[in-house]
Formats: C-alpha cells, sequence, structure tokens
C-alpha cells in the first residue's frame, strides 16, 4: 500500500514521501479501514523529528486519528460491517492507505460528516474531552481557561466548556486575529487574552471578578505554569497537556498551591491502555456526538477545518502547522483514482 514515510526516519517536513508499505493484516478483534482523510496534529512533527515515538506495538507510520471504510473484518468482530464508514483512534498508522484497529476504537461515522470532518474529530475531541470532562470535572457555571485557543484541541476544548454549561470561556493566543476568531465561533469562546501582549492570569481575575479558573487547559508548560497557578480559583484543576515551552520552571511558589487546594494534573491519551481508551471513546460517542455537525450545521458543537489538502501536499501541509499560523484543524484527503 501506499503511505507517507520519512526519510532517513526522522528529519524535517521535507523529509517527508510518498512511499510503499506493507499493507496491515487484521487481527481477531480488529477491523480494516480504507482510509478516506486523516487529521495532522502537533505530536507527528515530534514524532517526525524523532521526538516522540509511537506507543510499543503500534505502527511507526505517523498518524492517529482517521475516518474510512471497512474493508475486512478480523475474527470476533461483530459491532460493525464491511462498508460501514467510520472514524477512530489509534497509535500510529494514519498516514496510509490502509489501517487496522480494535473495534472498539472506532465510531460510525454520521452521514451529514463529510470525511475530512470526521476525520477531524478522534484525537483533538478526545483530548479535550478527557482533560475538560474527565480529569478535569467541569461542570455548569465553572470559569474555564483555555490555552493555545485557536487550535484543534483549543477549539474543541472551548465548544465542549460551553456545551457542559461554563459561564465564562477565556481563551488565549498569539494574535489579535485568532481571538477575534474565537470570539465570533457561534459556541466560542466569551473572552480572549493574547498572552504576548497582555498577563493573562490578571485578565482572568477582572473577567471572572476575583474567582478565578476552576478549570485550565494548558499545552504551554514553563512560561504559562506560574500565572495559571494565580489564575487558577480555590478547589481549581490544571490539566497539561503539552509542553510547548518547555518542562522546568525556574522558580515555583508552593503556598497557593497549597492554601487554594489545586488539583494539577498532567495527561497524555496516546499512551494510554487501549481499555481505557475504548471507555473514553465509548463515552465521548454517548455523550458528545449527537451535538457535533459541520462548521455549516447547527449543533451546539461544530467542526472547524483550517485546511483541507491532499497527501501529495504533506510537506506544505507540516509546514503550515509549524508555523502555528491556523484556526482551526488541518486534515489530509487520500484521492482515489
Amino acid at each position: 500500500m501506499k503511505a507517507v514515510l520519512i526519510k532517513d526516519g526522522r528529519g524535517s517536513a521535507e523529509n517527508l514521501y510518498l512511499g510503499e508499505a506493507e499493507k496491515p493484516s487484521v487481527a481477531p478483534g480488529e477491523v480494516l479501514v480504507q482510509i478516506k482523510a486523516f487529521g495532522l496534529n502537533r505530536m507527528d512533527v515530534l514524532q517526525r523529528e524523532g521526538h516522540y515515538p509511537p506507543p510499543p506495538g503500534s505502527s511507526s507510520i505517523l498518524g492517529v486519528e482517521f475516518s474510512g471504510i471497512i474493508t475486512e473484518l478480523g475474527e470476533g468482530a461483530q459491532l460493525f460491517k464491511v462498508g460501514d464508514a467510520v472514524f477512530g483512534l489509534v497509535g500510529g498508522g494514519a498516514y496510509a492507505e490502509y489501517i487496522n484497529v480494535p473495534e472498539p476504537h472506532i465510531i460510525k461515522k454520521p452521514e451529514y460528516l463529510t470525511w475530512a470532518q470526521a476525520a477531524s474529530i478522534p484525537e483533538n475531541f478526545l483530548t479535550a474531552f478527557q482533560a475538560l470532562v474527565v480529569i478535569g470535572q467541569v461542570k455548569q457555571g465553572d470559569n474555564v481557561l483555555v490555552h493555545a485557543g485557536a487550535s484543534g484541541v483549543g477549539v474543541a476544548a472551548i465548544q465542549l466548556a460551553r456545551a457542559y454549561g461554563a459561564q465564562k470561556v477565556i481563551a488565549t493566543t498569539s494574535t489579535q486575529e485568532k481571538i477575534d476568531w474565537l470570539l465570533n465561533l457561534p459556541n466560542g469562546a466569551t473572552h480572549g487574552s493574547n498572552y504576548k501582549t497582555e498577563d493573562f492570569s490578571a485578565a482572568v481575575k477582572q473577567i471572572t471578578e476575583g474567582h478565578g479558573a476552576d478549570v485550565v487547559i494548558d499545552f504551554v508548560g514553563r512560561t504559562h505554569f506560574n500565572k495559571n497557578v494565580d489564575s487558577l480559583a480555590v478547589d481549581g484543576r490544571m490539566i497539561i497537556l503539552a509542553l510547548m515551552s518547555g518542562a522546568v520552571v525556574d522558580s515555583v511558589n508552593l503556598a497557593p498551591i497549597f492554601f487554594k487546594r489545586l488539583h494539577i494534573e498532567g495527561s497524555t491519551l496516546r499512551s494510554r491502555s487501549t481499555a481505557y481508551q475504548a471507555d473514553l471513546i465509548a463515552r465521548f460517542g454517548n455523550e458528545v456526538l449527537d451535538k457535533i455537525t459541520g462548521e455549516a450545521g447547527q449543533g451546539p458543537i461544530r467542526l472547524f477545518i483550517h485546511k483541507v489538502y491532499t497527501w501529495d501536499q504533506v510537506v506544505e501541509a507540516h509546514k503550515e502547522m509549524e508555523a502555528n499560523s491556523n484556526c482551526g484543524k488541518i486534515v489530509i484527503e487520500i484521492p482515489r483514482a
């Protein structure tokens, strides 16, 4: 089969190329899916550079989310049938024509979603759902702070917070253009803060009238940590999903963490067990999926795609992600002859 491979096993975006890889075989309890589209994620860039190896047992081919058509069922697989349109989450291998995936890791694609829209859901929305709902325990009336607000996970987290009844949803970004975009989404952020031009912790306290953020979703790490602690309300919960600015904080005052009874937790999804991911996918499907529509739909949660590339444009797509210029999701479609 054809797949996107990496020359020399690691390197810059220019090292990506379309090559030949062995077509996966389907094991008991798995299905084989012919991929129609796959989403890009920052972890793909890290893996391409050699900084984020796939979990043991996963394909070394890039990509963790996809949409496509089931072409084969493994022994014991009985939840779906050949020909079903699905989307799903894997540990790796989505930058390819075919992928084998445990049956509980896929969801039937609603007919009203395109292949690109369906492929934009799994990693972003499951990551945001896990952080905000499962770990962060967001509830009606909470104030929520979401960093990297215009990223795929950020946009998902903002909309989920609104759907679960958050009172004020504050998004940080690096440009006013992104803030304006987020504020104008149908169920977007209620407030925005440009972390490059203002102290977002001061903005949070002003917006929440001194209460602070009940939940903080952070991707940045080092440069934001102390301001996040300052932003949090009493009994606040901070979930750290990435360390984009670094992992080592030079000076931390433990007193506010102690006196405000803060809960700070790091979280990953890709390295979780298949059973954990299956349970998360099932809960997401039950609680959220029917609320999601495309950008032009009327659902309380909508899918915003920055740009759709074909896979012969994968180098350009990776450069777009590295430039951090996207508002919404970057998706790649696999053209068929």
